[in-house]
This record gives C-alpha cells, structure tokens and sequence, in this order.
C-alpha cells in the first residue's frame, strides 16, 4: 500500500506541474499587456514588477522564473491589486469558497446515496419515475438558472410571509449558506443518484445478497451492511473529483448570491488580465483538485483491498 500511495503522489506532482505549464504558456499566448490597463502603473512599478518576474527576459527565462517561484509557493503580486500577494487572496477568500463547497457536497453525498438507493429499491413502480425525473431536471437545467429561481423563490417566500426567512444574498450566518450550499451541489447529487441507483441494481442482484437472504438475514441489515456498503464503492470513486469540481466550480453561485468566495476574484481576474491572480488561482485549484483524488484512491485502496495490489 506504502508504494501505491508513493506512485499516486508521484502522479500527482507531474499532473500539477503539467497543469502550472499549460497555464503559463496560455497566459503568455493571450493577446494584451496586463500592465498597461486602466489601473496603468507607474514606470518606476512597472520596472520593479518586470524585474521580480522577468517580463523584460525570453519567454524561456520567464517560465524558469515562474517554477521557481512555485517552487517555492510564491505565487505572486496581483497586478491589478495593489500591495496584494496572490497568496493573501487565495489565503482570505478560498475558506469562504470551501466551507460553501463542504456543505454543498455532504448536500449531494447525502442525498444522492439516499435516492440513489430509493429509486433502485422501488425500480420502475412511481418513487423511481419521480426521483429520477428531478434528477433529469438537475442535470439538465445550468446552475445560473437553478440560482436566479432559488433567489427569486426567496424573494417571493420573504414577502408573503412579511419577513426574511432565508437571505436573498451575502455571506456570514448558516442561514446565508443553506440555499447557495444546495444550489451549487444539486447537479452532483443528480449524477450521484444515478450512479447509486445504477451499482445497487447490480448489487441487489447479486449473489452475495441472495446468499444473505437465504440465511434469513433481516431485510434493514442485508440493505445496510450488503447492499448499500458495496454500492456506495463507485460513488466513493468520484466522489473526490467531484469535491473540488463543487468547491472550485461554485463561481456563477458565489457571483449571483453575492458571496465573497475565491471564485470572484478568478472572474475579475479574467475581466482584468491579471497574470499572477489567474495563473495562481488556476495552478491551487488544480492542485487542490489532484489531492482530493489521490485522498480518494488512497481511501478507496483501504476500502476494496484489492487496490493495493495495483
């Protein structure tokens, strides 16, 4: 298991490097010159923020410049931010963005292996035909519309009852982290509900299960213990990857709900050609993203033993 774990990290160190490479080069390929915006800095800036990152230098010398510098976890000075590290951003705002992503992921988790299973047990009879109806609904409909409904809902439910139930918008309480929360985790709890409704099919099926029926086993044991804990193994599987698919992707529910995640700053970033706080930003989520899968395989490996052999 020790040089599974091994092989895993070395995998993840090269897929983040990768990651860091393609995203300087594409930067670097994107027409404009970030210094010269409508916050245009003064020569003397300018000279000082050319020399710590080599703008005057080939290319080459910039991207050994840059690994250097990640090398060392630096990501930068914003451009556009004055006096503002890019690692004081990511430090401030990425907290806001995970404690949304957590509570939006135990939102899917839960309810996609709830359902997941529901709809498996009660197969082609009107629990099945609803539950996956909404799931359609879930996957189909982009997360900007399910947030405007939701605001809109809000608004709505606030007036006729005279008083504010939930919060429209902002951040600072639970009550400004229910609706965002699952908002931003409806779609994964709709792939996971299919994923769930499609491995306890197979699971119920089983061998093992029936085995477990004949031995007169009680119904709530054989679907705990047999069904739902070998089912549950695929789920686990991208259950990683869809962690910082959630905590990282929750841009457009940040924005419309005024929360002040990490993800704003990436979009003004964006809008303002802000080389260190794009590239910073994309290279931490994707590293954050290759940990949560290696967390997952390694977690897996301890699950179905059969891993540590691979």
């Amino acid at each position: 298991m020790g040089w599974y774990i091994f092989k895993r990290l070395i995998q993840g160190i090269i897929t983040v490097w990768f990651i860091a490479t393609a995203t300087f080069f594409a930067m670097h390929s994107v027409p404009g010159d970030p210094l010269l915006n409508d916050r245009a800095v003064t020569p003397a800036i300018r000279a000082n923020l050319e020399a710590k990152y080599g703008l005057d230098q080939p290319l080459l010398t910039q991207y050994v410049i840059y690994l250097g510098n990640l090398s060392r976890g630096d990501f930068g000075i914003s451009f556009t931010q004055e006096n503002r590290q890019v690692n004081d951003i990511i430090r401030e705002h990425f907290p806001v963005s995970a404690i949304l992503g957590i509570l939006a992921v135990l939102f899917a988790a839960l309810g996609g292996v709830l359902w997941g299973s529901l709809t498996a047990l009660y197969r082609n009879r009107l629990p099945d035909y609803i539950i996956m109806f909404l799931v359609i609904l879930g996957i189909s409909v982009p997360s900007f519309v399910v947030a405007a409904l939701s605001q809109y809902s809000l608004v709505t439910l606030n007036n006729a009852v005279g008083q504010t139930l939930l919060p429209v918008a902002g951040w600072g309480t639970i009550l400004h982290m229910l609706v965002p929360a699952m908002v931003l985790g409806l779609s994964t709890m709709a792939y996971l509900t299919r994923l769930m409704r499609s491995s306890m099919l197979e699971v119920i099926n089983s061998d093992f299960v029936r085995t477990a029926k004949s031995k007169g086993l009680p119904p709530a044991r054989i679907f705990t213990r047999h069904q739902v804990r070998n089912a549950i193994l695929p789920v686990i599987t991208v259950l990683g990857p869809q962690i910082a698919v959630i905590t990282t992707g929750g841009f457009v529910v940040e924005i419309v709900f005024a929360i002040p995640g990490l993800g704003r700053f990436f979009v003004e970033a964006v809008q303002q050609l802000d080389y260190t706080v794009i590239m910073g930003t994309t290279v931490f989520y994707g590293a954050f993203l290759v940990f949560m899968v290696i967390v997952v395989d390694v977690l897996y490996g301890f699950i179905d033993p059969r891993v540590r052999l691979k």
